[in-house]
C-alpha cells in the first residue's frame, strides 16, 4: 500500500535510499548512475526511482527543502518500506574560512536551531550524529576515488533567509564547516528508529564570502558526491 506521500508499493523501494533535496537531482542520479532505473513515485513532485548500482539495489527520492519535508519522507521510508540506510546527498553553504566551493563534506554531526530533536528527546539537547559505519565507508570510498573530503560538523537551519546577521559568526566560531537544512532531523529519525543515516554535502555557495555555483550546477552537477554515496551503499551492503 502507498503512504500519503509516496505512491510506491512495498518492495518497490530498496533498503538503501539516497535523499537529495531537489527532485530533479533524484532524476539525474537515477539516469546517470542506476542500471534498470524505474520511477516509483511522483506524488507532489517528489520524484523517486529504484535501480541497481554495481549490482546492489538502491533507490533515490527527492525530499524537498527543510527538516519537516525531509522528515515526512524519511519516516515513511523507514516505517512503511523497511528502509535501513538513509543517505542525504545535498548542497550546503560553506561557513568555515577554509571550506571552498565544490568541497565534499561528510557530516559527522549536526547542530540545529530546529526543535524536532528536542521533541524526540524530552526537550533535552540530542547529539545528532551519523552512523560511524557509513562515515568510515564514505571516507574510504572518497580515498579510493582520489577525492578529498572534509569530515566534521554542520548546522541544520530552519530558516534559509535568517534575519539574525551575527548567527553565522557564532556557528563559525564553533568550528562548524557548513550550513544546510535537513541533516539534524535525518539523524534524529535514524536514532529514533534504529537505522543508519549519513549526510554527504557539496558546498554550493559560501555564506561568508558570497561565492556561489549556478542553479544548473546544483541540479545536475555534484556527481563526485553521488559516486561516493553509491560506493558507500555497495561497501555496506549485506
Amino acid at each position: 500500500m502507498p503512504t500519503p506521500h509516496i505512491r510506491a508499493n512495498v518492495g518497490d523501494i530498496a533498503k538503501a535510499v539516497l535523499l537529495p533535496g531537489d527532485p530533479l537531482r533524484a532524476k539525474m542520479i537515477a539516469e546517470t548512475f542506476f542500471t534498470g532505473a524505474v520511477q516509483v513515485n511522483d506524488i507532489r513532485g517528489a520524484l523517486a526511482y529504484t535501480g541497481t548500482f554495481n549490482g546492489v539495489p538502491v533507490s533515490v527520492l527527492g525530499t524537498g527543502m527543510g527538516v519537516p519535508s525531509a522528515s515526512i519522507y524519511a519516516t515513511e521510508l523507514v516505517n512503511h518500506y523497511g528502509v535501513t540506510q538513509l543517505i542525504r546527498v545535498g548542497s550546503c553553504g560553506g561557513i568555515a574560512d577554509d571550506v571552498a566551493l565544490r568541497d565534499i563534506i561528510v557530516a559527522l554531526g549536526a547542530g540545529t536551531d530546529s526543535s524536532v530533536n528536542r521533541a524526540r528527546y524530552a526537550e533535552m539537547d540530542f547529539a545528532a550524529v551519523a552512523s560511524y559505519r557509513l562515515v568510515r565507508a564514505a571516507a574510504d570510498a572518497a580515498t579510493a576515488r582520489n577525492l578529498a573530503v572534509r569530515v566534521g560538523s554542520v548546522h541544520t537551519a530552519d530558516l534559509f533567509y535568517d534575519p539574525r546577521p551575527t548567527r553565522m559568526d557564532t556557528i563559525a566560531s564553533m568550528g562548524v564547516l557548513a550550513v544546510e537544512m535537513e541533516t539534524a532531523g535525518l539523524y534524529g529519525i535514524a536514532a529514533q528508529y534504529a537505522v543508519e543515516a549519513l549526510a554527504l554535502l557539496t558546498v554550493s555557495d559560501h555564506v561568508r564570502t558570497g561565492a556561489e555555483t549556478t542553479p544548473d550546477e546544483r541540479e545536475t552537477g555534484f556527481t563526485d558526491m553521488v559516486a561516493v554515496a553509491l560506493d558507500t551503499v555497495v561497501a555496506t551492503h549485506s
